[in-house]
Parts: C-alpha cells; sequence; structure tokens
C-alpha cells in the first residue's frame, strides 16, 4: 500500500509530466523509448544523462531568458511561436524535440528535425528597429543553439545530481552540436570554452528591446501556470537567474547582486530542482522524458 508521501509524488509526477510532455506523452515515450533502431546517443553519453536531468528546468528559462537579447530571435518568438497564446503547447514541442533527437531512433529524429527546418523556413520579418531576419538564417540558428547548450550545460553544473568534469563538459557541448547543425547551423562550437567564446562574439549584436522587455515580464511576473505550481516556477526562475552572466542580468533588468546569487537565487534553484527530481521516477523512462523536455524552443 502506497504511503500519503508516495501518492502525493506520483500525482505530483503526473502532472508535471502531462504539461511537459503532453496528454499524450505515454504515446510519443512508446515512440522514443520502444521503437527499435538505431540512436545517436546511449546512456554512456553525457548528453544522455544531462538531457534527463530535472536540473534542465532552469536550464530552459535560463536559456528563454538569455535568447531573448537577440532582436532577431526575440522578434521571432514574439511573432511566430505562439509563446503567449499556446505556451504549453510550444514546450511540448520542444519537449518532443529535445527527447526525440536525444533518445529516439534516428528516422525518428531526422524526420522531426526536418519539420523544424520547414517551419524555419516561412518564418521571417523585420525586427523592432526594421532589420530584417529569416529564422533559417545560420547565424541566427547559432545563436539559439549555443544559448540553450551553455544554459542546459551550467543548470546542471549548479543544479544536477553530480558536477561535470572539463571533459564531460566538452563532450556534452561536442554532442549537442550536430542536430544544431542538421538544422542549419554552421561549425558550432564543441568545447565549453569554444561555447562561451562564440556566445561573447555575440554580444554587440545584443540588446534588451521593447519586445524582449516584455517576454521577461511575461516569463518571470505573469508565467501560464497555475497559481499553486507559482511558488516552484518562481524558485526555478530565481535559479536560472543566478546562472546567467552579470552582463545578460543587468542588460535585462533582473538582480546581479552576489547576495541575491547566494542566499535566494541557487538555493530557490537547488530546492526547487531536487523537488521537481524527487517526483520524477528515476528509473522510469516515461520520467526522463519528462525531464527532457523542459527547455525552451528554437
Amino acid at each position: 500500500m502506497q504511503s500519503p508521501i508516495e501518492r502525493l509524488r506520483l500525482l505530483f509526477g503526473r502532472t508535471l509530466r502531462s504539461r511537459v510532455a503532453g496528454e499524450d506523452a505515454d504515446e510519443k515515450a512508446f515512440h522514443i523509448w520502444q521503437v527499435d533502431g538505431d540512436r545517436w546517443h546511449t546512456p554512456d553519453d553525457v548528453i544522455w544523462h544531462v538531457n534527463g536531468d530535472a536540473a534542465m528546468y532552469a536550464g530552459g528559462i535560463r536559456s528563454l531568458l538569455l535568447q531573448t537579447l537577440h532582436p532577431a530571435a526575440m522578434a521571432g518568438v514574439a511573432g511566430h511561436s505562439g509563446y503567449r497564446s499556446d505556451p504549453w503547447g510550444r514546450l511540448q514541442r520542444t519537449s518532443e524535440f529535445i527527447a526525440t533527437t536525444t533518445y529516439g531512433p534516428i528516422p525518428s529524429a531526422l524526420s522531426l528535425i526536418e519539420r523544424v527546418r520547414a517551419v524555419h523556413e516561412r518564418v521571417r520579418g523585420k525586427t523592432d528597429d526594421g532589420t530584417p531576419y529569416r529564422a533559417s538564417d545560420p547565424h541566427l540558428l547559432e545563436w539559439v543553439h549555443i544559448t540553450e547548450t551553455q544554459s542546459f550545460l551550467a543548470s546542471f553544473q549548479h543544479f544536477g545530481d553530480r558536477e561535470l568534469s572539463q571533459a564531460e563538459a566538452d563532450a556534452y557541448v561536442a554532442q549537442a552540436a550536430p542536430v544544431g547543425e542538421l538544422l542549419g547551423a554552421v561549425d558550432l562550437a564543441r568545447t565549453e570554452a569554444d561555447l562561451l567564446a562564440a556566445i561573447e562574439r555575440f554580444r554587440p549584436e545584443l540588446r534588451a528591446s521593447p519586445a524582449a522587455r516584455d517576454t521577461v515580464e511575461f516569463l518571470l511576473r505573469h508565467p501560464p501556470i497555475p497559481w499553486p505550481a507559482r511558488p516552484g516556477y518562481w524558485m526555478l526562475a530565481a535559479g536560472a537567474i543566478a546562472t546567467l552572466p552579470v552582463w545578460a542580468r543587468r542588460e535585462l533588468g533582473l538582480p546581479t547582486s552576489r547576495w541575491f546569487d547566494r542566499l535566494v537565487g541557487l538555493p530557490c534553484g537547488r530546492f526547487a530542482t531536487a523537488v521537481v527530481r524527487w517526483s520524477l521516477t528515476p528509473e522510469s523512462r516515461s520520467g526522463r522524458w519528462a525531464r527532457a523536455g523542459s527547455t525552451a524552443a528554437s
């Protein structure tokens, strides 16, 4: 007979899974885990472990915050992604993409990548200052990829279930790169040092546009989360903020004090991630699938 604590854990885990992976999570999980075929990664690969950890939740929030600083990326998100009108649908599509390309059969991963590329070809417009952009631009795709990869890695190093060695961190970057290149980015970083250098090269292009500040307001002050779940979400968000570079936080008007990091951000991030990890059965493939979908979409 299950204890009340165990029933609470299972209820929380099922609710979280349905939100992140969708009501058809079982069907998606079957096609990812049960269909035979070669996969790009194995349980021995660091990306298999990192992308299946609860730290991805904070990593997804961090990635979204950092991505808003590129005016073209922000214009594409604001104009075409449906992050306001259908935030859970967007999260579930991102969840499926990360889970499929990390754990699924190669044919399924390639098919999904082609679908995303087709969507990117149709997304184009102008930034707030009139500069044209297109989502299929390799330069813009590089920004999306490097911010996602660095956010997932940074969040895992702070909130993951273990600390990665430098060799493992470099391996994670290298293992994440091929999918980004199949989406259309070119010559992506293969080490953590090169990843950080790539982000630095983008800094002259970055600014907090009105759309960026509006998105940050939406994500942090008015998230599409039921009120009972908001304290947990805000704790994850505080953790995400604490791991952002100070220059990015300053541009977005977010807390930059080391006291915020030590007393609020990092402790909240660790606690909230631990609760998420507790709620999702570690040995459950479906739980691992749910954890793999906590990020931002491209």
